[in-house]
Order: C-alpha cells, then sequence, then structure tokens
C-alpha cells in the first residue's frame, strides 16, 4: 500500500518536529515561558544561572541546589592550556563565532567519555559547557588582541565574571545585573535553527560538546544569531533621527528588510525587547546616554506607522546591541555572547531528546530525472 504524498514546506515551516516541554511561546499575546514561568518573572527575580537549572532539570533548584551548581560552575571556569595555546593559532582576523565552534568541539577531545545513560556524566557536561564556553569568548578576544586570556575571578558570579575576563577590571553591579538578565532572556526560545541543529545533532548519540558545536555554528549565520550586528550598524548608517523616516520610506518601496524588526512567531512587540529597552535605559541612567537610543526609538515608531497592521515589531535583536554596546563589548560579540545564553537552552534540548531518542531521518520530495543515461567520458 503506499504512502500518502507529503506536503513539502520550505523550511519545515509550521512542520513539529518534537514535543518538548521546555520553552513556550504565543506569538499573538507576546508570550514567552520558560517550562511555564514567564521571562518577565525570570528576568527581573531570578539569575541566569537559576534559569539554567530550571530549563535543564525542569524545576527551580532549592538554595543549596542553586550553591551546589554555582560552585561547581566556578569550579569548571578555566580552560586547558592546550585549548589556550590552540585558539592563539587562530588567525587575529577571525570572526569570535567560528573561533567558538572550534573551540566548543575540541572539548569533546578533552571530555571524549560518553555515558549518554549515566546521570552524573550529564551534569559534568552541562557544568563544563556553561563554565567553560564564556571563559573561551573572553579567552579569544583578549588573544586577537596580542593579550594573554584574563584569569576567570573566583570572586564574580557568572555575568560579572566574563565582564571581567574583558576587561580584567571588576564590574559596576548595574552593569553586571543587565548582563545577567540579557543571558536570562537569550537563554530559551522553542524550536529554532540552532536547537533544532543541537537536536539532529543529539539524536545521533554523539557527544554533548558536537551538539554544542552544531548548535554554535547555526547561530552563526546572519538569518539567525547576526541580527543585532547588523542593527547597529543600521542605526549608524541611519545616523540621526532626523533621517529615521527617509531611511524607512526607501526601505519600504525598495522593499528591503529592517533589521531588528520581525519574527517569524511573535506578531506584537518581542517580550524580551521590551525588558532590553528597560535595560538600556538603567544602563543611560547610570553611565551617559546614547544618542543611537533616540534614533532607535523613532525608528521604532515610523516602522510602526507603516508595518505594525502587519504584525511586525521589534525582536530580541533590536535593543540588546545598544545594551551591549552600553557595557562596552565588540559588536562582533554580540553573537558569541547569545551563544553563552543559548548554551542553556541547547543543552536542555538535548538532555530531552536523550530522554526519548530517535535519531532524526527526514525524507526529501525528488525534483530530479530518471533513467537518465550515462555518457561516456570521451562522448562528454
Amino acid at each position: 500500500m503506499a504512502l500518502p504524498a507529503c506536503e513539502f514546506k520550505p523550511g519545515l515551516e509550521g512542520i513539529p518536529a518534537a514535543q518538548s516541554a521546555i520553552s513556550y511561546v504565543d506569538g499573538t499575546k507576546g508570550l514567552l515561558e520558560y517550562r511555564g514561568i514567564r521571562i518577565e518573572e525570570l528576568a527581573h527575580k531570578g539569575s541566569f544561572l537559576e534559569t539554567a537549572y530550571l530549563l535543564i532539570w525542569g524545576k527551580l533548584p532549592t538554595q543549596d541546589q542553586l550553591e551546589e551548581f554555582k560552585t561547581d560552575i566556578l569550579y569548571h571556569r578555566r580552560i586547558k592550556y592546550h585549548i589556550r595555546d590552540m585558539m592563539k593559532s587562530f588567525p587575529e582576523t577571525g570572526h569570535p563565532m567560528d573561533a567558538l565552534q572550534t573551540s566548543a568541539a575540541a572539548l569533546g577531545l578533552f571530555y571524549s567519555r560518553r555515558a549518554l545513560d549515566d546521570p552524573a556524566y550529564i551534569r559534568k557536561a552541562v557544568v563544563r559547557l556553561l563554565a567553560k564556553i564564556p571563559t573561551m569568548v573572553a579567552a579569544f578576544n583578549q588573544i586577537r588582541k596580542g593579550n594573554d586570556p584574563v584569569t576567570p575571578n573566583d570572586n564574580l558570579d557568572y555575568g560579572a565574571n566574563f565582564l571581567y575576563m574583558m576587561t580584567e577590571r571588576e564590574p559596576d553591579p548595574i552593569a553586571a545585573r543587565a548582563f545577567d538578565v540579557c543571558l536570562t532572556l537569550h537563554a530559551e526560545h522553542t524550536m529554532n535553527a540552532s536547537t533544532f541543529s543541537a537536536m539532529v545533532t543529539a539524536s545521533t548519540l554523539t557527544d554533548p560538546y558536537a551538539v554544542i558545536a552544531s548548535a554554535v555554528g547555526t547561530l552563526a549565520g546572519p538569518l539567525h544569531g547576526g541580527a543585532n550586528e547588523e542593527v547597529l550598524a543600521m542605526l549608524e548608517e541611519i545616523g540621526s533621527v532626523e533621517n529615521v523616516r527617509p531611511y524607512v520610506e526607501k526601505a519600504v518601496a525598495n522593499k528591503e528588510k529592517i533589521m531588528g524588526f520581525g519574527h517569524r512567531v511573535y506578531k506584537v512587540k518581542d517580550p524580551r525587547a521590551t525588558i532590553l529597552q528597560e535595560l538600556a535605559e538603567q544602563l543611560f541612567a547610570k553611565s551617559g546616554h546614547d544618542p543611537y537610543y533616540d534614533i532607535a526609538l523613532e525608528l521604532e515608531k515610523v516602522v510602526e506607522e507603516y508595518y505594525g497592521q502587519k504584525g511586525i515589531y521589534p525582536n530580541v535583536d533590536f535593543y540588546s546591541g545598544l545594551v551591549y554596546r552600553k557595557l562596552g563589548i565588540p559588536d562582533d560579540l554580540f553573537t558569541p555572547i547569545f551563544a553563552i545564553a543559548r548554551v542553556a537552552g541547547w543543552l536542555a534540548h538535548w538532555k530531552e531528546q536523550l530522554g526519548v531518542n530517535r535519531i532524526f531521518r527526514p525524507t526529501q520530495v525528488y525534483t530530479g530525472l530518471h533513467e537518465a543515461p550515462y555518457i561516456p567520458l570521451e562522448e562528454r
């Protein structure tokens, strides 16, 4: 009996590829939940490591569990000198995402045991990846400038330590808190390209370091994780509040994409964008205004005039670059920071995939020839 023909959907748009209890999005209501808890609650009341624990193990940690988790991650922040030496051989002009993907994959060489049915192994892999990915991002940033990496500061928490490794100066508490919230906001977002990549890789039962490396490679593309860099470039191109409307009108006339607007799921303003906007304003109040923020506000207003009825509003990338810029982070590290945060979500899906694993093996719709003749070499 012949199977019914499959309907082809480019990019698998709208086709469920898994069942998951990790996160939920309602694009019409602007709702994002991690394990049933609204993102606003976690951003305002929790911490990134608390959120990571929630995503990966399915429940908020107790005080003792959280302290143990933090201690384990603190202990594993340092990276082996072999990896540092490898990173020193990378070209200085290389993109940090490429450096991160290579370094993440290299971790698998040092922790090659695959005991995917052992909870202790899974916990160690989770801890190592959450602990070492930020160190590798900060290390490459120092190495490409000709400096030795900054050693992690055991007196600082997760987000503050990353900012410290970037500058070797302890960050202002407001800046550290803002960065921690940014990580929480980017930690997870249902089924997207990088998460799907992680799940496909995980379904082969390879090691978790390969899983994360594959996800990092997917996130590096401009259609997924690179948009926040392009938002700042766009604001610089616009240059002033007065140039906003002409810029939008030209983009509308030429049917050009306006970076930082629109989302495949959200038809209202991304709830993460709202929180990031609040963070930006807090940082400006503390350490000075950024004139690009005025351009961004005007751009949001004008784009809503043209596209609001189509459900095109600011997404998570629109204000995140302004926050990172105020924190002194280089533009090309915006996406690696996205990866630092999203490791939590990728690991949550890795762990969930292991519990119900079946290797991904989609089909295809063949559009090629049949019964084509072989033409001898001398006749071609």
